[in-house]
């Protein structure tokens, strides 16, 4: 039974579905990652949230981990370049507090707006400074969103509804998506000349870290309002203070900050600043929603091999991974086999999907077919990791996809470009599936692999057959399968001999002094 660590503190409904999905848990929070690292071996899944530090270090000791789960749409508090080397799987909840998070976002511009927390202080106080909190009106403003992504494309929804202008810019917001959510695509420099607000909604990453420093602060249109409910760390704090000192920035509100839990910043304190303690998922309902969603998705995936909203793989639906089944058996088969025949460093690979495969989701079928080219490298190699360790490598990796079934009406073609030639292998379902090898560096050839098996490149003259089959019988190794393939009478020829047992050198000695024989390779599948 698979096992889970529940490492922060979530909503029970988490523990009502691991529950009744059979599958085991235990409740440990407020563990140090050091702490965590000395129980991680006990577990084949972490449900966490932004406390619990998932380190280097843990994910080095956790030999059984196959999948996290982030609670939340942040994963900074995971380290997802080594969960990938260590072929865990992160997946997050990214629309389980979106409504949440858009609205804080708009409560934040609205006090910002209107100095809503400075006036209720002030009022408090017993003071009456009706003239010192001169708002605006939010109605004709211009917002400009930097990210249009689930949230974004919320916070536009609701700003529009306020009647203000939205302007976007996002490098992967498309033109149907844009007029779909009602918003005008802008360059970045354009967006900072032209908006009122400014409100953020990007994950950090090296390209959005520190993206709002000083020099963006300078383009920005004088008296500015800055939003930020998405990461802490893409606002320089003290170039903003300098903006907001100088009266460039009319003012921010801020619900995250560089460094968490904030107790010290140097914006607290400034009359223009509004600040919240990373509250953008904070409400009761939001709770429940990620809870349930982070529950689902690691249950569906240690239960089916359902992968859901991975941050580091491709994801499978549950609907789609019964569909993919038969194709992750035949790309494993394929990558398997030209990751062993392949004899020289590789350069390059094309992966042409044909026919009915065309249709389904490649990504992780192409993940399939890269892991088991590479698990001869290292037992740790898998889907996760394999794409990243290709590119690690300076291979190129290609998909193609193409509807022409004139001679098979689905299969896979792998084409790999080695230092030393080319090589390619074509395999298909037969009977929607089972995974048959159908060609051979286009040699026409028709088998199923098997866990022992040996590969000839031999001359088309007769007797290979024979002196194999005498070879074998003389070593007492059965033969369960023999199967040949030629390009034309007297031309390139390929043999797949399945074998119940593996043979030794010696055997594989006295195999290659057949005269027919070109190349002899043991596989294993």
């Amino acid at each position: 039974m698979p096992k889970v660590l529940i490492a922060d503190k979530m909503d029970r409904c988490a523990e009502e579905i691991f529950t009744r999905k059979g599958i085991s848990f235990d409740i440990k929070t407020g563990l140090s990652s050091e702490q965590i690292a000395d129980i991680i071996t006990d577990y084949d899944a972490v449900a966490c949230r932004s406390s619990a530090k998932i380190t280097k270090d843990v994910l080095q000791k956790a030999k059984n981990l196959k999948v996290i789960g982030r609670a939340g749409i942040g994963v900074d508090t995971i380290d997802v370049p080594a969960a990938t080397a260590a072929g865990v799987i992160v997946m997050n909840t990214p629309f389980g507090n979106s409504i949440t998070t858009a609205e804080h976002a708009i409560a934040m511009m609205m006090s910002l707006a209107r100095q809503i927390p400075q006036a209720s202080a002030s009022t408090h106080a017993g003071k009456w400074e009706k003239a010192k909190f001169m708002g605006v009106e939010l109605y004709g403003k211009i917002l400009g969103l930097i990210g249009a992504g689930n949230i974004g494309s919320i916070v536009a929804n609701r700003a529009i509804g306020l009647g203000m202008k939205v302007i976007a810019y996002d490098p992967f917001l498309t033109k149907d998506r844009a007029i779909e959510i009602g918003v005008e695509q802008v360059e970045l420099d354009d967006l900072y000349k032209r908006a009122d607000f400014i409100s953020l909604h990007v994950p950090k990453t090296e390209k959005t870290s520190r993206m709002i420093d000083a020099s963006a602060l300078t383009k920005m249109k004088k008296m500015v309002r800055i939003i930020n409910c998405a990461r802490g760390g893409l606002i320089v704090e003290d170039d903003l203070k300098e903006a907001l000192d100088s009266g460039h920035v009319a003012g921010a509100a801020l619900d995250v900050f560089d460094i968490e839990p904030a107790e010290s910043n140097v914006l607290f304190g400034h009359p223009n600043v509004i600040c919240t303690p990373h509250l953008g998922a904070s409400t009761s309902e939001a709770q429940v929603n990620v809870a349930i969603q982070v529950a689902e998705q690691i249950s569906d995936y240690l239960l089916t091999g359902a992968i859901i909203n991975a941050v580091n793989m491709p994801s499978i639906s549950a609907e789609d991974a019964p569909k993919l089944k038969p194709y992750m058996g035949l790309a494993s088969a394929i990558g398997g086999l030209i990751g062993q025949i392949a004899d020289s460093p590789i350069k390059k690979i094309d992966i042409d999907y044909i026919g009915g495969v065309s249709l389904l989701n490649i990504r992780p079928l192409t993940a399939c077919i890269l892991a088991d080219m590479l698990r001869d490298i290292s037992d740790s190699v898998n889907m996760v990791n394999a794409p990243e360790i290709m590119k690690s490598k300076g291979v190129n990796v290609s998909e193609r996809r193409s509807d022409d079934t004139a001679i098979w009406p689905t299969a896979i073609t792998i084409t790999v470009v080695c230092e030393k030639g080319t090589h390619s292998i074509t395999g298909t379902l037969f009977g929607g599936t089972a995974p048959r090898i159908v060609s051979i560096d286009g040699v026409p050839i028709e088998v199923a692999l098997t866990r022992h098996m040996l590969l000839i490149r031999n001359e088309d003259r007769p007797g290979l057959i024979g002196a194999v089959g005498t070879t074998l019988a003389n070593a007492n190794i059965n033969i369960a399968d023999f199967r040949l393939g030629r390009i034309a009478e007297g031309k390139t020829a390929i043999a797949l001999v399945s074998l119940d047992t593996k043979i030794d050198d010696d055997v594989m000695q006295r195999l290659a002094s057949i005269p027919q024989i070109r190349d002899i390779r043991r596989l294993t599948f």
